[in-house]
């Protein structure tokens, strides 16, 4: 593309998006209003009590907004008592229905609660998953019909005051929309603003948008197309922010990381809700992380950013161009054409040889296909090379990839010779002086060894002499980003690869995530180093930017591999174990949907490269789990449909039977390994 940003106003530095105010009940959104938390209540709405109780919960948790599913006339009178039962018992947060395919619910609910939140893929339009061409006449016919069901549902809130989420479903796209634009973020961009045009012809704003999916990067790509496309049309409505159906456990964080975290950095964003399939509490920490990172973030940017044109399609993943090449003695190998190897930091110094060794073999053992491809070991001085050389021997035959990180300010004083029975060598200097004369001499030294040279790097010390230097080289150097604290890491690896791009340079990058590369460095717990992986790495990763990636701050080598492995899943950027898809749960699930993702994952979580979807009910089903393999559909009180893709192939399967059913299914297509 080659162009300035247009969603967001700066890639290199965070700058909050200016949206409008819109007000919900006593809770302001957009504008310069902090980020709000929301959450959704799992009970059925019928059962009025439950649902306050909960409702309560959550905010006592710290929950500033609450969504409640309101599946048909019934339960949007139901919101009646509940609403009442709440402020009773002096708690005054907004409540949201929650409306799919029910205008009249819709139209009942706006009477009770301070938001309502329609599905424009099933609330007024047609998903059969029919395929037909449609003429512009009659397209335009269907565009009326559109706005004959939706202007009661307008007019009314206007007319009471009440706030308007258009939430936007990757998957749950009205075949018209599919049609037309295809399942592409596109689709949903246009989606939403269709209700939006309809909205703004009565003179009503009062709106939040949300784009989900439950892939984090057609996620982020649906909401950078949908601010592009509302600043076209002098638009400026606030951002609700959500991974749908991200899971439970880490996988889930990881995911709602990548997908929230992303945005917020980019300056997007005004609430947001972490979906789990989990106690909706759970949630609210998680939430309110991240909302904390994003107020850190846009009060500490760099003024002084300058911005440069990035190669790179904003709305549409690709990888970013890499040249291919292989370590010698091993298979692995790096560039575009492959996945994202994964380094690793032991616990222990180079000094504890023994023990690393030990470690090393241990994590290998259970690894399967998720092995450290690269182990990283520091050197500070020249009394360290000795025991580089213990590791290289030992390690030989069962480590594709020693990496040397040298943080000696001249890292080419003696460098060991490659040898024939030792592990491939990437020596990286991470200290060396930025200058064109030190890189070339620690190029050459690196050359005549026979290892593998790496560079940290600064996008702002990178002048035309380095980059001529680099452009011309008969190697190449695998390039991390040497941290400041003036630029964000997200924004460095960013602005390096612009630089690079602009001269044609299309070396390799190796996404590192060290204690100096934290973007929230005022929490330094595990669940806060998990969110700052998966934020780093994965937000350059659905940029299509990394080649490699490491993890060396969890001070334990098993879990810096597998938040690597995580982190990489989660982007969708290689995938080394099953991919589970699961709704959070509402009052419209037809069973268990903590208990039985378990079952479920008890019994197919071995089954690399296949990804399954547990979802509640028919509207969180064949559409929204657009990218599953297999899908585990509710379909009445105690009966389950069965799916491959979009397709449904066994129904009304008793509740006690489908998991073993799941298994049978998964066979029938080819896709089953013992475990």
């Amino acid at each position: 593309m080659g162009t300035t940003t247009p969603y967001c106003a700066s890639r290199f530095s965070s700058v909050r998006r200016g949206s409008k105010v819109v007000q919900i009940g006593n809770v302001s959104i957009g504008g310069t209003n902090p980020v709000r938390v929301q959450s959704m209540t799992t009970t059925d709405t019928l059962d009025i009590q439950a649902t306050v109780n909960q409702t309560l919960q959550l905010a006592e948790a710290g929950c500033e907004i609450v969504r409640i599913t309101a599946p048909n006339v019934r339960a949007a009178e139901a919101l009646n008592e509940i609403a009442k039962r709440v402020r009773d018992a002096k708690v005054y947060l907004p409540l949201v229905a929650d409306i799919h395919f029910m205008p009249n619910a819709a139209m009942e609910a706006a009477k009770w609660v301070e938001k309502v939140r329609v599905n424009p893929g099933n609330y007024a339009d047609r998903k059969k998953f029919q395929s037909r061409e449609y003429s512009d006449s009659e397209y335009e016919e269907e565009l009326q019909r559109l706005y004959d069901a939706f202007t009661p549902l307008v007019l009314r809130c206007k007319e009471l005051g009440r706030a308007m989420r258009i939430g936007t479903n990757h998957g749950s796209l009205s075949d018209r929309i599919m049609n037309r634009f295809g399942d592409s973020p596109k689709g949903m961009a246009e989606s939403a603003l269709e209700f939006l045009r309809i909205a703004e012809s009565h003179g009503y704003q009062d709106m939040v948008l949300s784009m989900k999916s439950s892939n984090p990067k057609v996620m982020i790509e649906a909401y950078r197309l949908v601010v592009a496309m509302m600043s076209e049309e002098n638009m400026d409505y606030p951002l609700h922010l959500g991974v749908t159906e991200a899971g439970d456990g880490e996988d889930a964080r990881i995911k709602s990381a990548i997908g929230i975290g992303s945005l917020l950095l980019d300056g997007l964003g005004d609430t947001l809700r972490v979906s789990l399939t989990e106690d909706p509490v759970a949630e609210i920490p998680v939430a309110q992380d991240l909302a904390k990172r994003a107020h850190s973030w846009w009060q500490r940017r760099d003024d002084s950013r300058d911005e440069i044109p990035e190669s790179i399609d904003f709305y549409e993943f690709t990888r970013r161009p890499t040249p291919n090449f292989s370590f010698p003695r091993t298979k692995l190998s790096v560039g575009e054409s492959h996945v994202p190897a994964v380094l690793a930091c032991p616990a222990h110094p180079i000094s504890e040889t023994a023990a690393i060794i030990q470690e090393f073999a241990r994590v290998q053992t259970s690894a399967k296909d998720a092995p450290v491809e690269g182990l990283i070991v520091s050197i500070y001085s020249s009394d360290d090379v000795p025991f580089l050389e213990i590791l290289r021997e030992n390690l030989f035959g069962a480590l594709p990839l020693l990496v040397v990180d040298d943080q000696r300010e001249d890292p080419s004083l003696d460098l060991p010779k490659d040898l024939a029975h030792s592990p491939s060598l990437l020596w990286h200097a991470s200290n060396l002086s930025c200058d064109p004369a030190s890189y070339a001499r620690f190029l050459a030294y690196c050359e005549a060894a026979g290892h593998q040279p790496g560079l940290a790097v600064h996008p702002n010390q990178m002048d035309s002499e380095i980059l001529l230097l680099l452009k011309n080289l008969t190697v190449s150097p695998v390039l991390s980003l040497r941290s400041d604290s003036k630029i964000n890491s997200v924004g460095g690896y960013r602005k390096l690869c612009a630089l690079l791009d602009l001269e044609n340079i299309k070396l390799p990058i190796w996404i590192r995530n060290l204690e100096e590369h934290l973007l929230y460095p005022e929490d330094r717990f595990f669940s806060s180093l998990l969110l700052d992986t998966s934020i780093l790495s994965g937000t350059l990763l659905c940029d299509g930017i990394g080649d490699l990636i490491s993890v060396e701050h969890t001070g334990n080598l098993d879990r810096n591999r597998v938040l690597a492995y995580n982190t990489l899943q989660g982007a969708r950027a290689r995938i080394s174990k099953t991919e589970f898809v699961a709704c959070p749960s509402c009052g419209r699930t037809l069973f268990d949907l903590q208990s039985t993702t378990q079952k479920v994952k008890k019994s197919t979580n071995h089954l690399k490269g296949v990804t399954i979807a547990v979802m509640g009910c028919i509207v969180n089903g064949p559409g929204e789990m657009a990218d599953a393999d297999f899908g585990y559909v509710g379909s009445g009180p105690g009966k389950i449909d069965l799916y491959v893709g979009k397709n449904r192939v066994k129904s009304a399967i008793p509740e006690r039977d489908a998991v073993d059913r799941l298994v049978d299914l998964i066979k029938e297509h080819g896709r089953w390994i013992e475990p």
